[in-house]
């Protein structure tokens, strides 16, 4: 890989409803320069560039032909990732992918070959395993602090009842509608498993094999499809070392975007891993009695308590302290989540001359995760790829 000390020119394919999130959090990135974007749709491509002052290309072939931009962040919907990625790299430019980087581990094996085959960059969403949330779970689960890992329980539960909150009206700040029918075609587990997996992978590495089930519980969802992916999937998920995670997606039950790791002399929780300053909580071994039965009546109050600001001053729970202190400019206080970590993590690579932390092999390994948990074998299925373990982030 070849660094470099100019800055990188910045240009997004996809102007759709992620889009915005992108625009957004750019503000608080200096070090990024976004200077133009495409889209096939002329109304979302023209009202993006508007809003935010972007250049518009008015044809795919003119973005990639200009020898100015380096690296392409592309937002289009998961079943077109793999061709415009593979676009891109065949046009020399770094990648970055919204998740997944394709929809089958043979597609994403081709990208990673092809971007090492060029010398390139190529990365993929989701980034949250960089916030100070996760790194803090990371850096608790590694000193030792709950004894050996025994377990994970990973839940990504949208609380979307298609049919009821109709989300096909939601807009965000371009007009841009949330894609509806391609999120039902694709499924949850395509679109938020990665949420969980990439945290996996970071404390774990490496799945090694993984034996699911899958279905449609809601077949009716309010828009017309061509075809309507798994709204509900389970999966565990064996690690090196005996550790085994379950892990769970699905719409049409009440929210729950948790992880809990387990270990011999305790637990760590972290209660939304969309939440980037989400604190970590601990919670040592007891053996019954008084202690045990409070936190058993905390459990029954649900999520409810710790957002009213239990800090663990009474009971078995409390804060770990964070590895550094979560930024003040999260995209909102309904979505505490920065959009361009990822893009900022890939830009300091390439300038740096060094191995990206969201590499490419992490995004073939989790789509390959996540095509076993949608498309689920009854015997299970091994894990073939792999990837380099991730390094922390500087405390």
């Amino acid at each position: 890989m070849a660094g470099g000390s100019k800055p990188v020119k910045i240009v997004l394919i996809g102007c759709g409803y992620v889009s915005e999130f992108y625009a957004q959090s750019s503000r608080y990135h200096n070090e990024l320069e976004f200077v133009g974007a495409f889209d096939r749709d002329p109304a979302m491509r023209q009202a993006l560039c508007r809003r935010w002052g972007y250049h518009e290309y008015e044809t795919l072939d003119a973005l990639l032909s200009d020898d100015r931009i380096g690296l392409v962040l592309n937002l289009t919907n998961p079943r077109s990732h793999y061709d415009v990625t593979k676009a891109c790299l065949l046009a020399g430019k770094h990648v970055y992918s919204e998740k997944p980087l394709a929809m089958t581990a043979s597609a994403a094996d081709d990208l990673v070959r092809l971007a090492r085959e060029r010398r390139l960059y190529l990365a993929s969403a989701p980034c949250s395993l960089l916030s100070e949330t996760a790194q803090t779970l990371w850096q608790a689960a590694r000193s030792g602090v709950i004894g050996k890992v025994r377990f994970a329980y990973g839940n990504f539960e949208d609380g979307l009842l298609p049919h009821k909150s109709q989300p096909w009206k939601w807009l965000n700040g371009h007009g841009a509608p949330w894609p509806a029918k391609d999120e039902f075609e694709v499924g949850c587990t395509f679109e938020h498993a990665g949420y969980i997996l990439t945290w996996l992978a970071t404390l774990f590495g490496p799945a090694q094999r993984v034996t699911a089930f899958a279905s449609c519980q809601f077949p009716e969802k309010g828009v017309e499809v061509e075809i309507m992916a798994p709204d509900f999937s389970v999966g565990c998920l064996e690690y090196k070392d005996g550790v085994v995670a379950r892990v769970t997606c699905s719409l049409g039950t009440p929210k729950d975007k948790s992880l809990t790791i387990f270990g011999d002399d305790g637990a760590l929780k972290v209660f939304d891993v969309r939440d980037e300053r989400a604190p970590v909580y601990f919670s040592g071994t007891t053996h019954g009695g008084v202690t045990e039965a409070i936190e058993e009546r905390i459990i029954r109050l649900g999520r409810k308590a710790f957002l009213r600001g239990y800090d663990g001053e009474w009971g078995r729970w409390r804060r770990y302290p964070f590895t550094r202190k979560p930024p003040n400019h999260l995209l909102a206080l309904s979505k505490p989540v920065d959009f361009c970590r990822g893009p900022a993590e890939l830009v300091a690579a390439i300038a740096e001359g060094r191995n990206c932390r969201l590499t490419a092999e992490l995004g073939r390994h989790v789509t390959e995760l996540i095509e076993a948990l949608q498309y689920p074998s009854p015997r299970g299925v091994a894990i073939h790829s792999s990837f380099a373990p991730i390094d922390p982030l500087p405390a």
